[in-house]
């Protein structure tokens, strides 16, 4: 039997390769997917509208390669007529919405999952003493040793877990918010500045690189990793823009741009 191991992202596809080659395996049988459902407009998936999406908010993103490359995924997903195991954490947003939506796509065909949320391997620490490490909310930040053992653990989910999978992508889809985030209750919609408090919260009367702010507010919620880079930076553009920042410099400039709060915030 081959197997088709997709991953949420090229970080974790790049993990899960090195494991399976580590094990002896091909890593060509690895689907990463480059896309972050949990941003954006999603009653349409198609490659060239998520390609446009990420186009939009950075230079960084060159739609037509995107596009190319989200219309290769989708097509491997779709032809391959073996078995497909879905890697995923539910302590991501990224790669939550990832699950509800590949489920969903996946309909009426069998698949495979491996959650890696709470798992914890042992470890050797540089002075050779032995530990065990933290739990893992997301197969992103699960290093390849570890995504090793987990090989072959992989269930297949009961019916009604599916359809409640796709219960919830197609109440998301209808609401078709901004942003989805992870809750204890599952994936949830969120409006547009939802972020926006907590970079006014880190931001400060002094000046500090937009790239050190993004950085902070990965880490201010401590049970869910909830949003990358490029949609944080969206956020401190839109604050500049409203005047409830100051920027020296272009605030997509990441590493040379500074950002601070004014002296008096605007209201409204």
């Amino acid at each position: 039997m081959s197997i088709l191991h997709v991953a949420p992202g090229d970080s974790a596809g790049g993990s899960l390769r090195q494991a399976l080659r580590l094990a002896g395996g091909d890593g060509e049988n690895v689907l990463p997917c480059m896309d972050d459902f949990s941003c954006g407009p999603i009653t349409s998936l198609s490659p060239a509208e998520r390609s446009n999406l990420w186009a939009r908010f950075s230079s960084w993103y060159s739609a037509p390669e995107v596009e190319h490359r989200l219309a290769d995924f989708w097509d491997r997903l779709d032809s391959w007529d073996d078995k497909i195991v879905l890697w995923f954490g539910r302590g991501s947003a990224l790669e939550l919405s990832f699950l509800h939506a590949i489920a969903d796509r996946l309909e009426g065909r069998r698949i495979s999952f491996i959650d890696v949320t709470g798992f914890q391997y042992p470890f050797t620490r540089r002075d050779g003493t032995q530990a065990i490490s933290l739990p893992m909310p997301a197969v992103s930040i699960v290093r390849h040793e570890a995504l090793q053992t987990l090989l072959g653990t992989e269930r297949e989910p009961r019916g009604e877990e599916l359809d409640g999978l796709r219960s919830r992508w197609r109440a998301l889809v209808q609401e078709d918010a901004p942003f989805r985030v992870a809750t204890e209750e599952g994936l949830v919609s969120a409006p547009e500045n939802y972020f926006d408090s907590v970079l006014l919260e880190l931001a400060s009367a002094e000046w500090l690189k937009v790239n050190r702010l993004i950085g902070d507010a990965f880490g201010h919620d401590k049970a869910y990793m909830q949003i990358g880079d490029v949609m944080l930076a969206s956020r401190i553009v839109a604050l500049v823009e409203q005047g409830r920042l100051l920027a020296q410099g272009d605030p997509w400039e990441m590493r040379a741009c500074e950002v601070r709060l004014p002296d008096a915030l605007p209201t409204g």
